[in-house]
C-alpha cells in the first residue's frame, strides 16, 4: 500500500526523496513499536532494516527494547549462574 503525503517544497529541498521515505518509514515504525502496536521484529521490517539495526535506532531514540525491570533481569540471570 502506498500513502501520499504533501510536504512543502522548502522542507524537502535539502533531502533526496528516498532519504525522506526512509525517515518516514523509520519514524512510523518507532511510533508503532513504542505504542506496542507491533513487535520489535515487525517494526524493523517496516523500517526496512535488520532487527539489530532497529534495536540501535531504538537506543538512539531512547525507546527500550526490553520490557523487564532490573530486578526481574537479575532473577533471570541468577538462573543462568551469571551473577
Amino acid at each position: 500500500m502506498q500513502i501520499a503525503i504533501d510536504l512543502p517544497n522548502d522542507f524537502v529541498a535539502f533531502q533526496a526523496v528516498t532519504d525522506i521515505q526512509q525517515e518516514v518509514r523509520t519514524s512510523y515504525a518507532l511510533w508503532l513499536y513504542q505504542r506496542e502496536r507491533v513487535t520489535l521484529a515487525k517494526a524493523a521490517e517496516l523500517a526496512g532494516v535488520s532487527l539489530y539495526d532497529f534495536m540501535g535506532i531504538c537506543k538512539v531514540n531512547r525507546i527500550p527494547v526490553m520490557d523487564i525491570t532490573r530486578d526481574e533481569l537479575l532473577e533471570e540471570l541468577k538462573g543462568f549462574n551469571l551473577i
